[in-house]
């Protein structure tokens, strides 16, 4: 074997072995079933939000809202699988899955149904359920542009049962939640209906595949 032919043969193996290390973190690139995130709207930079303050019309259940502060513990979701069908922990998200928000601090599900929003009279939002249980108007519909849900990426979440979208049209709260911006199920998607993960604990796959070396072809 001449010269040549050996540094081909070293310059592929090398290309290889320095993609490993890349692969492997490609795989926390992705939002997992069970993690415990926050969502920042991308258009206003408020992140979704509850709290025990119950709207004064339409429904009358737990209100949701978005806010600019990002410690506050009122801030954080947890991924959960479709009613009925659990996903497994640390499962990466599919684009097009069906997933539960449950408001960690309140353990209700992140809910729309057919009430007037109380600020711009789009689609109500609100949390509903009883320890992380409701029914299907709590199913959202993940919407992104790779197979996964990933990271740093942008998505948006498409009530599965009115086709309405997750958005912040911009209204603000006066009290007792001064300064909170309304969030509302959408006829539409604009500007306002893009999310991303912020703060929050992810959890890991379970099972991480091993990465394979392309073979090296003995005729080089």
């Amino acid at each position: 074997m001449n010269i040549t032919r050996l540094a081909t043969i070293c310059t592929v193996i090398f290309i290889d072995l320095c993609i490993i290390p890349l692969t492997f973190s490609e795989l926390y690139s992705y939002v997992t079933c069970g993690s415990v995130i926050k969502l920042l709207n991308n258009h206003l930079k408020v992140r979704l939000h509850s709290h025990e303050v119950k709207y004064g019309s339409g429904s009358g259940q737990q209100s949701v809202t978005a806010v600019e502060d990002h410690d506050d513990v009122n801030s954080h979701w947890v991924i959960k699988g479709k009613g009925g069908k659990m996903c497994k922990r640390g499962e990466p998200i599919s684009c097009g899955a069906i997933i539960r928000l449950e408001h960690l601090p309140t353990k209700k599900n992140l809910h729309s149904h057919h009430f007037s929003s109380p600020l711009s009279n789009n689609q109500e939002v609100s949390a509903f359920g009883e320890d992380g249980e409701g029914d299907t108007g709590d199913h959202w519909t993940v919407t992104c542009s790779s197979d996964y849900w990933e990271r740093s990426g942008l998505v948006r979440f498409k009530h599965a049962d009115t086709d309405m979208w997750l958005g912040v049209p911009g209204n603000t709260y006066g009290r007792p939640i001064s300064g909170q911006k309304e969030v509302a199920a959408l006829h539409y998607s604009d500007s306002s209906c893009y999310w991303k993960t912020s703060e929050g604990v992810f959890i890991k796959p379970s099972d991480l595949p091993v990465p394979t070396i392309a073979h090296v072809h003995s005729e080089l």
